[in-house]
């Protein structure tokens, strides 16, 4: 049987099988829940390591950087397939993995690699060197770690549009009343007296003409351009509020069994809170 600091030595070396044929990284180490010692190692098979085959820990040896395995690599690979999601192995699983190994004639021997049959088979799986080799206290206290979610909302400027400011000209009718001056012959007529002496006088009748030239305004039409305005395009910001909604997971935790002192405590109405 491989002790705690043999076992966790394994995790990351490469497992070659019986007759020296690489299978792949040891990837993780499931101790026994009552002992603490090395039950299971997972060695990573498949196309690219994809998947995991269990292997008894205590058949497995170190031999410098590679561990070596009683086994060929087709019967590591066609191991029974175990569900790993609760990183957690049943005694029903457990036996599966021996009967796999005894029966594929391998020469295993289960007494030799797991306990005695009175004690309970559960296995713990941890991929922590220190964890594992510090697990050998069955009465320790057990402990975990939970952990949530926590959304990180932060803003990032984007385009969203253009505006241009463009000047362009129209034509309207504008009237505009402008006086203007127009001169028109008036005829004035002034007796003279008899006996008055007229300027130049006149002995006798003859004929005469006199002109008087008239003049009026004509009304002129030019045009001058004025600036009348400055037009400036510029932006302003606003603040809106906007609300974002998105899920976020959150461990909790449950107990089974009797926990003293804490019947009634805060982990029971914590766990009756999460349920619901």
């Amino acid at each position: 049987m491989q002790d705690n600091n043999d076992a966790t030595a394994m995790i990351g070396k490469t497992a070659y099988d019986s007759e020296g044929s690489k299978i792949g990284k040891v990837g993780q180490l499931f101790l026994d829940d009552q002992t603490g010692r090395p039950e299971f190692i997972t060695v990573n098979t498949g196309f690219f390591g994809t998947s995991e085959s269990f292997v008894p820990a205590g058949q497995a040896t170190e031999d410098g950087d590679s561990v070596r395995l009683p086994y060929t690599k087709d019967v590591v690979k066609d191991a029974p397939n175990v569900d790993m999601d609760a990183g957690h192995l049943d005694e029903s699983e457990e036996q599966r993995l021996y009967d796999y190994y005894r029966s594929a004639g391998t020469g295993v021997d289960s007494d030799s690699v797991r306990r005695d049959d009175d004690v309970a088979t559960d296995g713990v799986a941890t991929d922590d060197r220190s964890a594992a080799a510090g697990n050998t206290d069955a009465d320790a206290d057990a402990e975990m770690t939970l952990a949530e979610e926590r959304l990180k909302v932060g803003t990032t400027s984007q385009e969203t549009g253009r505006v241009r400011l463009r000047k362009y000209v129209t034509t309207e009718n504008e009237t505009v009343t402008v006086p203007v001056t127009k001169e028109r012959a008036v005829l004035e007529r002034e007796p003279i007296a008899d006996g008055e002496t007229v300027e130049g006088g006149q002995d006798s009748l003859s004929e005469d003409d006199a002109e008087v030239v008239l003049h009026e305004e004509k009304v002129m039409v030019d045009k001058d351009v004025v600036a009348t305005e400055r037009v400036r395009l510029g932006t302003e910001t606003t603040t809106d509020q906007e609300s974002v909604t998105e899920e976020v997971s959150k461990e909790h935790v449950e107990t089974d069994g009797d926990i003293d002192g804490d019947v009634d405590g805060d982990i029971d109405r914590d766990v009756d809170r999460d349920r619901r």
